[in-house]
């Protein structure tokens, strides 16, 4: 660094909006009388009663506002000269005379309001109380003639105060309003214009004690407000003058790195469909596809669009899980004499489980083309094998979640049987690990380069380019460079680009060697699954352990069972629990081992209880606390090493 040196952004200067506004509001009140009024005071009451009546008064009054900028809340006052005058409907007298009669009743308000800006913007609602204050309540009265009777002379009009007016009313208001700013934020006073409406039903305003009349305005008008703003401090700009960073490059080569033996893996599938509390549509988390996309779905391929990150079970088994419904309704399609009944539990009761089982049966039937014919519906309080019992009081909305389910029931095995993606399903193994890259380091290339390519020269003179790169590590597979070579000697070129325009080289030379997955045998991995707070392992898997594991395990392999519970209960419970498991899937393997006369197998039995850093899946939703519910078994062959 040579220099620096520090400016001042030219600019205006800015002020923020202001938070207090001042300032006034007109508006035109428009006046609905209804009811009766006929008593006008004591001196006066008219022959025919009048019901009916409209009219437009003004409204003026000073304003006060405080609101910050950007919130939603804030607060609003305004002290109005109110008029509520208005001329009744003409009514006809006993002597078929028509008559009219106006009124002109004013009063002082004071209207405090609350005022929400649902959006943070500049359109807002308000609401509050309206006190009033009466200032006038005089009258018109006006009778004519019989327009039968020739010559008759109307009487003169009355004008005149009405009686048992009310000197204070009690009453409410709700309206709306935007604000529009006719200053920029570059004035210190800032001026806003708002129109706004405003709505005051008749409760509470009734204008006198005595008879039914009543009035119900709708105002109109606008509001002109100002505010002052405060500054906002100008940005400091910091110019700094620097040399060009130095840069070190450097090249790893690869290294012919062993990975771990490849996992062959048969997943369980869990024939449940949990639903949200309060919810009889299956849950967002399942995969839902259109009658166009069935066409397209096969079981047997749904790894294949899965992400490469073959490592983690959990995501796997959670998206091949997730697909439940559609793997049933696949293997319905390919077996058409098979049936099912789809049996709802549920806590509000029989009806709110049905209908959670016919919500899946409707999917099946619409999307899959299903015969409703062989889908039965059945609703339960409980399922069939509950994880909460009476007198349970720990951790009761998990047990709750997992209980709040559809179960398929089938006697056709083949509806049922666990996933595994083909007869050939691949092993989890194929790309090469991070450590066999060519990892090209270019440290200080993030504050020197705009960007940075290689140039990779072999010994015969063939140049390669990669890039253009802005990270300053980047790592290239070695089968990228050398193709089908084993091994080579290479020249790298680092061509730079510096944010000041020039063009820096680097080189350096690199003996590479080609990275080639371990030629070695493959491990079994099967699962059983468990019921809540259970060790022994249901009938169909004990069928499952004896008729399709026992007979995989080779001569002088090992078996590694690894038990998990789920999150519910205690600690110190579900390590037990999660051991009781594991032994109680080793005592049915080596009872099959023993039938079939065999003794060379060894066992290795780890128990994991709840721990959350081993266990198989997270814990947020109950599909994942019934696949914790677990016992996994790893089958090594002898060639491998047991770690």
């Amino acid at each position: 660094m040579t220099g620096f040196q520090s400016t001042l952004q030219a600019q205006d200067v800015q002020y923020t909006r202001p938070s207090w506004f001042f300032g006034a509001a007109g508006a035109a009140n428009f006046n609905f009388y209804r009811g009766t009024t006929q008593e006008l005071n004591s001196a006066l009451t008219v022959p025919t009663a009048f019901h009916d009546g409209f009219g437009v008064g003004l409204y003026l009054a000073p304003l006060v506002e405080f609101h910050r900028p950007d919130t939603r809340f804030g607060a609003m006052l305004q002290l109005g000269y109110d008029n509520r005058g208005g001329i009744f409907n003409k009514v006809t007298t006993p002597c078929n005379c028509p008559a009219d009669l106006s009124t002109d009743l004013t009063y002082f308000t004071v209207e405090p309001s609350l005022r929400f800006a649902p959006f943070k913007s500049n359109f807002y609602l308000y609401a509050g109380p309206r006190f009033a204050f009466n200032l006038n309540k005089s009258f018109t009265y006006k009778q004519g003639v019989n327009p039968d009777v020739i010559g008759q002379v109307a009487p003169a009009e009355v004008k005149g105060d009405l009686s048992n007016v009310n000197d204070n009313l009690i009453s409410m208001q709700i309206g709306a309003g935007y604000d529009i700013y006719l200053s920029s934020q570059s004035k210190h006073t800032q001026f806003v214009i708002s129109p706004f409406v405003s709505f005051q039903p008749y409760y509470g305003q009734d204008p006198r004690s005595i008879e039914s009349l009543n009035v119900t305005t709708l105002r109109a008008g606008v509001a002109l407000k100002l505010g002052r703003g405060h500054k906002i401090p100008p940005v400091e700009v910091v110019t700094a003058i620097a040399v060009e960073p130095s840069v070190e490059f450097t090249v790893n080569s690869p290294k012919n790195v062993p990975m771990e033996p490849g996992i062959r893996e048969v997943f369980p599938l869990r024939n449940y469909v949990f639903f949200n509390l309060g919810s009889d549509e299956v849950p967002n988390r399942y995969v839902i596809l259109t009658k166009g996309q069935v066409k397209d779905f096969k079981e047997a391929q749904l790894e294949v669009s899965v992400p490469k990150e073959l490592s983690g079970r959990s995501q796997r088994q959670m998206v091949i899980y997730y697909n439940v419904i559609n793997i049933l309704g696949e293997r319905m399609e390919n077996n058409p004499s098979a049936t099912i009944v789809l049996v709802g539990s549920s806590e509000k009761g029989k009806k709110d489980g049905t209908e959670m089982a016919v919500s899946i049966k409707t999917y099946l039937v619409d999307v899959f083309g299903i015969d409703p014919v062989r889908i039965e519906t059945e609703g339960r309080l409980k399922p069939k094998i509950p994880s909460e019992h009476p007198g349970g009081t720990l951790e009761l909305a998990l047990l709750r979640e997992g209980d709040r389910r559809v179960s398929v029931e089938s006697n056709s095995p083949e509806l049922l049987m666990e996933f595994q993606s083909g007869p050939n399903a691949p092993a989890i193994i194929a790309e090469a690990p991070a450590d066999s890259y060519v990892s090209f380091n270019v440290n200080g290339g993030a504050e020197a380069y705009s960007s940075w390519s290689l140039e990779i020269t072999d010994s015969k003179g063939k140049v390669q380019n990669f890039g253009p790169y802005t990270e300053e590590k980047v790592g290239i597979p070695g089968k990228s460079i050398l193709g089908d070579q084993p091994q080579g000697d290479y020249t790298v070129t680092l061509i730079g680009q510096t944010k000041s325009g020039k063009v820096v080289r680097k080189e350096t030379t690199s003996h590479m060697v080609l990275w080639t997955p371990p030629s070695t045998e493959e491990i079994l991995r099967f699962s059983v699954i468990y019921e809540f707070n259970n060790s022994k392992a249901i009938a169909i898997y004990e069928k499952y352990l004896t008729d399709v594991v026992i007979p995989k395990i080779p001569m002088g392999g090992t078996v590694i069972l690894k038990g998990h519970t789920d999150i519910i209960g205690g600690e110190s419970n579900n390590m037990k629990l999660s051991l009781a498991r594991a032994n109680d899937v080793r005592t049915i393997i080596e009872k099959g081992l023993a039938k079939a006369g065999r003794t060379d197998v060894k066992f290795e039995v780890k128990a994991y209880g709840e721990e959350e850093g081993t266990a198989p899946f997270a814990n947020k939703f109950p599909e994942e606390r019934f696949y914790n519910r677990t016992v996994i078994i790893d089958v090594v062959p002898a060639t491998l090493a047991v770690n």
